[in-house]
């Protein structure tokens, strides 16, 4: 099912340019280290780079790879998200909303402009550490996603080369992966 007809809160997706590039990045790290925080405290370990839960590498790459838009509402810059669309199959790389501006529909507006930005796909992926409970109550009850696969040392992802070799350090209580098969 695709997302409901709702008000849009005023969101856009602006494609990323190289000028916005760095705050993007920026950005992303201060939403995903809030997570983090909000879940261990500041005795966090899950760090892939010395102080970031994501590393810039791994933003970088996804941008690279992928559309990056900034989720943009009333004209400014409220967070971002990276896709990568491929026929019917769709993977959403990352989507994070700035931390001042949580639970007022931000996500979920720029979730429903992902799905009409790509009509075609109807498989959509993801996948995010087991503590992102926010995260996880976002894909499943907002976006309509199910878990389908939970990533850990007795079930690693194939497809990430340090886990298939059991070395995944950052997470390894492991990660949830996600489906939304949309149906007309």
């Amino acid at each position: 099912m695709r997302c409901k007809n709702i008000a849009d809160a005023n969101i856009a997706l602006v494609p990323l340019t190289s000028v916005d590039r760095e705050q993007f990045i920026l950005d992303n790290q201060e939403a995903f280290n809030y997570g983090a925080l909000e879940e261990f405290g500041r005795r966090d370990d899950h760090f892939e780079e010395e102080g970031e839960i994501i590393s810039r590498e791994t933003i970088e790459t996804a941008i690279d790879g992928g559309e990056a838009y900034r989720i943009m509402q009333d004209g400014r810059p409220v967070g971002g998200v990276v896709i990568k669309a491929d026929g019917k199959r769709g993977d959403l790389e990352l989507l994070f909303v700035s931390p001042g501006v949580h639970s007022k529909g931000i996500g979920y507006a720029a979730w429903c402009a992902v799905e009409r930005l790509h009509p075609e796909v109807s498989v959509w992926e993801t996948v995010t550490p087991y503590f992102e409970k926010r995260n996880i109550h976002f894909y499943v009850n907002r976006c309509g996603f199910h878990i389908v696969e939970f990533y850990n040392s007795h079930h690693p992802d194939r497809n990430d080369p340090d886990m298939a070799e059991g070395m995944d350090e950052q997470f390894p209580d492991g990660m949830f992966r996600f489906e939304k098969r949309i149906r007309e």
